[in-house]
């Protein structure tokens, strides 16, 4: 969803424009084409999107190597106090789920590791062998939203008494008998997606972004995220709606809503079925855009 992506930005040609997740860069390489004067600062913490932002020529681009949890910070340091548009493309890169090694796709077998960042500490092999049973229902439940997170837990914990799992397919054999006969590409999909989010803490990063957001724009500055699931599409709706993540919206003794932004879009985008068809990971976006105001 490109178009929406930037349409949603209205791109000023000589504004300053925020890429949380560069990736392999086709957002920002767009952003940039628009802009004249204007300056793209882009994030992220993975060694192979570095590479690619070093094939961008540009004297508009500059490329943070960073989570962007810690966008405030970072760009103070470049001396950016109020940006005109931020876009989040959340989730995890065509690339990184077809590089077998990085260990985020059930289609290889590879050593479990799930980090954006290669400089991460903690990796999905250390979850799945040093969580207690408790601790791995409960991500497998609330992040994977699986419906037998703690049979799933319980066949995990089981297996590594035995022999460490250090591997997708030994990840995959462990849950063989709980993984639901003719659903085994789904649930393993969401048994990866809860590891990936705690590996990553996404979850809380996306929180501490959205929580500098209306700080970080400038008045009327548009904030643009596409999210690829339920959960991170509710911390986003629910920020954007009232300010916070959970709750009502405040009200000032006039009745008038206190909150930082406001919706552009009544509803989220989601993708077409052309797009579908190009791209099957764009069935599960949906992007929603909102203001400063």
């Amino acid at each position: 969803m490109l178009n929406e992506c930037l349409e949603g930005l209205n791109i000023n040609p000589e504004g300053i424009y925020v890429d949380i997740t560069f990736g392999g860069g086709g957002h920002s390489k767009a952003i940039l084409e628009r802009l004249t004067t204007g300056k793209l600062y882009v994030f992220d913490q993975d060694e192979d999107a570095k590479k690619e932002a070093q094939k961008i020529e540009s004297k508009n681009f500059t490329f943070i190597e960073a989570n962007f949890r810690h966008i405030k910070k970072y760009l103070r340091v470049y001396g950016v106090k109020e940006v005109d548009g931020i876009l989040g493309d959340l989730g995890i890169s065509s690339h990184q789920i077809d590089t077998p090694e990085r260990g985020f796709s059930t289609r290889f077998d590879a050593e479990l590791d799930m980090r954006m960042s290669q400089k991460g500490d903690s990796t999905a092999k250390e979850i799945v062998n040093t969580y207690s049973v408790e601790q791995l229902h409960k991500i497998l439940g609330m992040y994977g939203e699986i419906q037998n997170a703690k049979t799933a837990a319980q066949a995990i914990y089981s297996t590594r008494l035995n022999r460490k799992i250090e591997t997708i397919n030994d990840l995959k054999a462990a849950l063989q008998k709980c993984t639901p006969r003719g659903k085994e590409h789904k649930y393993h999909a969401q048994v990866f997606q809860a590891l990936r989010i705690e590996v990553n803490e996404e979850m809380a990063v996306l929180e501490e972004f959205l929580q500098q957001t209306p700080e970080v724009l400038k008045t009327g500055g548009r904030l643009v995220v596409m999210s690829y699931h339920s959960l991170e599409d509710r911390l986003v709706k629910n920020f954007i709606r009232s300010g916070k993540f959970s709750g009502e919206v405040e009200k000032d003794m006039f009745g008038n809503e206190i909150k930082p932004l406001q919706s552009v879009t009544r509803k989220p985008i989601e993708a077409n079925a052309e797009e579908i068809q190009r791209n099957p990971r764009a069935r599960s976006a949906k992007l929603r855009v909102a203001e400063k105001i």
